[in-house]
């Protein structure tokens, strides 16, 4: 099984959230599949100072910033077709609100790439499974927007701490056209119809062993569609 893993940069509040990218890489791995790391070949809409959260006057190229983390094993996303790959993860971080879509400023009112858009829909209509962790179930719902195809996502559960304003995300989600339900951090969310898997990681508050159980779910269940 090769997985794809679609990397939008390298660190949470500009691009990929790099604890969730390297625990989905271990949790492919540990399922005895193969993944590989996908970018794209364009700077990222800006850089972020991690240290106090401030906009550095800098550019950096997501491609670039991904192939840290996948130790300079990055394809471009145009050269992905879906029979290239067996399933496509799609780690959170505000790169995927940022740098996919525009979501982080626009909500669901915002756009996203075009190259996003046709391997995901391309993904879906071939009838490989998307796992979707934190944020990005933002970027399946703009993609897949306007279409026949309903998805059932998660990105939370308000019940339960978190940094960010769960049913507010719910609303945008379900602008979109897509169905929200709440899940903790010790729950997945598996769209059976359109083998869409989300998890909520780092949407609640939670330590790095909860994002990796998460994590670890929502691979399982990946595996046993991609078996079934």
């Amino acid at each position: 099984m090769n997985i794809g893993v679609l990397l939008s940069g390298c660190g949470v509040y500009d691009g990929a959230e790099i604890q969730e990218a390297i625990l989905t890489l271990l949790a492919i791995e540990e399922i005895g599949a193969t993944a590989t790391c996908i970018s794209i070949d364009v700077n990222q809409f800006h850089v972020i100072n991690h240290l106090n959260g401030e906009v550095m006057n800098e550019s950096r190229n997501m491609m670039v910033e991904a192939a840290r983390i996948a130790r300079g094993n990055v394809k471009e996303i145009k050269e992905i077709q879906p029979s290239d790959i067996d399933a496509l993860v799609i780690p959170g971080g505000f790169g995927s609100a940022k740098n996919f879509t525009t979501w982080a400023f626009d909500g669901p009112n915002g756009s996203i790439r075009s190259d996003v858009k046709l391997l995901l829909i391309n993904m879906i209509n071939v009838g490989k499974p998307i796992v979707a962790l934190c944020v990005s179930p933002v970027v399946l719902a703009k993609a897949l927007e306007g279409s026949s195809v309903k998805l059932n996502l998660t990105i939370g559960s308000s019940l339960e701490a978190s940094p960010y304003e769960i049913p507010s995300f719910e609303a945008g989600l379900q602008a979109t056209g897509a169905t929200t339900e709440e899940k903790t951090i010790r729950e997945i969310l598996v769209d059976a119809e359109n083998k869409v898997i989300t998890a909520p990681c780092y949407m609640m508050d939670a330590s790095i062993l909860e994002i990796r159980n998460n994590i670890q779910q929502a691979i399982q269940a990946l595996k046993e569609i991609l078996d079934a």
